[in-house]
């Protein structure tokens, strides 16, 4: 078997397998979107360290989202606009592995920040008198650096799994990136075990934290409804409501695809869904969060004034 195992050095990404004119059509779409998700998080987080107003736990969890989101674009959207130009171009074993690894600890990082920020949403509504105790630097911290730390044990996990299996052929990845699942199907062995893992991780990862965000919403909205003030009222949805757009995108397209029976959806379906999963949600989240967040577009207008002002004297 260890033999085998060396026969495959590279893969191939099949991709779509529309056409080449198809594909220099989506070469265009993709490379556009690209640059808008790199703009708009690239925007976020500039914003956030160039205004002081927003240096707040909520927009500090909203930084490491929008670096989250870029590091998703740069890893699976390079190689796909590679293989869209040539399709046989091939990736290494190395890189395959790689791109799974990170892919998956972006994915789970992604998760634990939208969870820790509907808890930072519930301790400023439900608790506004402690929010500062409940939630200071030291804390945000702690949870930022967890998020991050668990992430990637968790996705070195998956990946030490998959390292232990040989590949001997085919060396075709169904995919437009190297996806778990996908090169599990090319393993020469039992995946049992890689398959458990995955669903336990899914359950752990996603049911939990979805139903946390959830318990946390419904405390949300009846402390809202008890607001007094109208304009009190309208802030926390606006700030909630951009946060539970983006839960909303996440954990639906991510539950769709890992948890839903694989029969209901073919190979095909499954790449569409992971081709909004990887390239819309990342460019959508800066949208949501500025065009339904009034602290940020305050801020892009104070920051643009005052770039105006400089210029002009």
């Amino acid at each position: 078997m260890e033999e085998n195992h060396t026969l495959v050095t590279e893969f191939i990404l099949l991709g779509f397998c529309l056409g080449p004119r198809i594909h220099l059509v989506l070469f265009l779409l993709f490379s556009l979107f690209y640059t808008f998700t790199l703009l708009g998080n690239g925007t976020i987080l500039g914003i956030i360290c160039l205004d002081s107003r927003l240096h707040t736990p909520m927009y500090f969890f909203l930084s490491h989202l929008a670096i989250v989101d870029m590091a998703y674009a740069c890893n699976t959207v390079p190689q796909t606009l590679v293989n869209l130009l040539d399709e046989m171009k091939p990736i290494s074993f190395a890189g395959c592995m790689t791109q799974t690894f990170l892919f998956l600890a972006f994915a789970h990082a992604e998760c634990l920040l939208l969870v820790v920020m509907s808890y930072d949403r519930f301790a400023a509504i439900c608790h506004p008198l402690h929010y500062t105790v409940i939630m200071n630097w030291r804390v945000c911290t702690i949870l930022a650096t967890g998020s991050w730390i668990f992430s990637f044990l968790l996705a070195l996990v998956h990946l030490v799994l998959i390292l232990r299996l040989p590949f001997c052929g085919p060396h075709e990845i169904n995919h437009f990136f190297c996806e778990i699942l996908s090169v599990l199907k090319l393993a020469c062995a039992d995946t049992t075990l890689n398959k458990v893992v995955i669903f336990a991780a899914c359950v752990f990862i996603l049911v939990g934290p979805l139903c946390f965000v959830l318990v946390s919403y419904a405390r949300i909205l009846v402390a809202i409804l008890r607001i007094q003030s109208g304009e009190g009222r309208r802030k926390a949805f606006s700030t909630c409501s951009s946060h539970l757009c983006v839960v909303g995108l996440f954990f639906g397209s991510a539950i769709v695809m890992y948890m839903a029976p694989k029969s209901q959806h073919p190979e095909e379906q499954q790449k569409i869904l992971f081709l909004f999963y990887s390239f819309f949600n990342p460019m959508l989240n800066p949208l949501i969060y500025s065009l339904r967040n009034t602290e940020v577009k305050g801020a892009l207008r104070r920051i643009l004034c005052k770039e105006t002002h400089s210029r002009i004297v």
